[in-house]
């Protein structure tokens, strides 16, 4: 079993920058491909990014492609969303996922564990 907890989400004007932290408990982080993703209110989530194991592979969405960057420290079970030049739209709750296999996904369903969430406000 593996817990997911966000942090880092807020209130930022358009065109600022923040950056999500996903911390996982367990000894097996390592070999767990990550993602990020986000739901705004009255949409489904949607896939943001995703990484592999190594931070070797890494897939955005086209809406943040060139805006958001995805890491991960596996010494401190730890996955990152930067998130740059954010605009009104970027604004939802994001969700940070694990799934049991080494590498990236895009598809929500391959994921096995969830986080809360942690709500991202942009303002215009």
């Amino acid at each position: 079993q593996v817990q997911l907890v966000e942090s880092g989400g807020g209130l930022v004007q358009a065109g600022g920058s923040l950056r999500l932290s996903c911390v996982a408990s367990g000894r097996t982080f390592s070999s767990y491909g990550m993602g990020w993703f986000r739901q705004a209110p009255g949409k489904e989530r949607e896939f943001v990014a995703t990484v592999a194991w190594n931070g070797g592979w890494t897939f955005y969405s086209d809406s943040v492609k060139g805006r958001f960057t995805i890491s991960r420290d596996n010494a401190k079970n730890t996955v990152y969303l930067q998130m740059d030049s954010l605009k009104p739209e970027d604004t939802a709750v994001y969700y940070c996922a694990a799934r049991s296999q080494r590498f990236q996904s895009l598809y929500r369903d391959d994921y096995d564990y969830w986080g809360q969430g942690t709500q991202v406000t942009v303002s215009s």
